[in-house]
């Protein structure tokens, strides 16, 4: 069912022989003793605080190096397998007056909420009882394929990216069912009180990072791949027509299902794809970084199983200029921004790093989290 053309392979063995990069980056250890942690972010109006996703249900704020408990939903999230818990949170623009925060998890029954909550008037510290669900997607099949992250967008609206619903192929072909809110990315006012959340893009078979540009307004998403190919897709929020990623006909850019047939909006190639090979198995979507360790911008991104670090230029529609850093970082689940602009990693082993100038460790290797 996958036949790799001559010149895509060649792409892929190109990429998969990358020498590590002649730049002294590396890692240096912020924190460590998180419980199985998946996103780090920050709020607005909280530059020097930096809030950690705990798969099981709970959010840490680590504030000059003191951990205190953001918020804890335990009892609401389903830990169930490897893909399911508490996966994203996103802080409204305007946080620092409306204290309005929102969450992705997977319920105690495998299906997907986004809910939003308020915290504290200092905003340190949510308030579960203010619980309000703004989305609802039944996942009621499998343990596996949820997505996760949740974003703000240059035009304030909240995007949240959604698995194709689990199990390998995508059975009942939702990423192409326009009628399934599953394998998509979906956007919503959350300040219209009554306001549904509308498909943005389609096509997208486990999209578990995805981060916006802050200079250009464009998304990148990493996308986890089937059986052979992981790929990087850019969405254009300001695109007329709806971009469709292909799923589950084309995995990467090789044909995966021949016999499906893409049911709406424009297929879009992706950025970026890279193979398996004998270590990597699921692609890390990362953030586009410019200014205080780089002086330009580069695309960083990862896998989770090898840990090992990439990253690219990308300027008038080409990419260019891939290294494969010299460090890496075990069990690789997720990238992060903080209050200055540099890139957080996260180990979901426990382990909270920054993006510095200097060397780092070899690659190493861990169970992965996504299939």
């Amino acid at each position: 069912m996958h036949r790799a053309a001559t010149l895509a392979v060649a792409g892929c063995l190109a990429l998969l022989l990358a020498a590590p990069s002649s730049a002294a980056l590396g890692k240096h250890l912020i924190a460590s003793g998180f419980t199985s942690p998946v996103y780090a972010t920050v709020a607005p109006g909280h530059p020097h605080d930096i809030f950690v996703v705990e798969q099981p249900g709970r959010i840490i704020r680590l504030h000059d190096g003191t951990k205190s408990v953001f918020l804890d939903i335990r009892g609401r999230v389903g830990d169930g397998g490897t893909e399911q818990g508490l996966l994203s949170v996103a802080f409204h623009p305007r946080y620092r007056t409306n204290h309005r925060f929102f969450v992705y998890f997977t319920n105690t029954a495998g299906n997907l909420r986004i809910v939003q909550f308020r915290a504290n008037s200092t905003g340190t510290r949510g308030r579960p009882a203010t619980a309000h669900t703004r989305i609802r997607v039944s996942h009621p099949t499998f343990a596996n394929h949820n997505g996760g992250q949740l974003q703000f967008g240059p035009n304030g609206r909240l995007y949240a990216a959604t698995g194709d619903g689990g199990s390998g192929g995508d059975p009942p072909n939702n990423a192409q069912n326009m009628r399934s809110r599953l394998g998509k990315l979906l956007v919503l006012n959350v300040d219209k009180r009554d306001a549904r959340a509308r498909i943005a893009a389609l096509g997208l078979r486990n999209p578990w990072r995805f981060s916006f540009d802050s200079k250009t307004g464009v998304m990148w998403i990493g996308d986890v791949g089937q059986d052979s190919y992981e790929e990087i897709d850019r969405f254009h929020p300001g695109n007329s027509f709806r971009e469709n990623y292909g799923w589950s006909r084309w995995e990467g850019n090789q044909i995966y299902n021949g016999s499906r047939s893409l049911t709406a909006g424009r297929y879009v190639r992706p950025i970026h794809v890279f193979a398996h090979g004998s270590q990597y198995c699921s692609v890390s979507g990362g953030y586009m970084v410019r200014g205080v360790v780089l002086g330009h911008g580069r695309y960083f991104f990862g896998d989770y199983c090898s840990g090992t670090i990439w990253s690219f230029r990308y300027a008038h529609g080409r990419k260019s200029g891939l290294r494969r850093h010299g460090f890496s970082v075990p069990s690789l689940s997720s990238f992060g921004l903080d209050g200055r602009g540099r890139l957080l990693m996260v180990s979901r082993g426990g382990e909270l790093f920054r993006l510095v100038r200097g060397s780092g460790p070899g690659p190493a290797r861990g169970p992965s989290a996504r299939s």
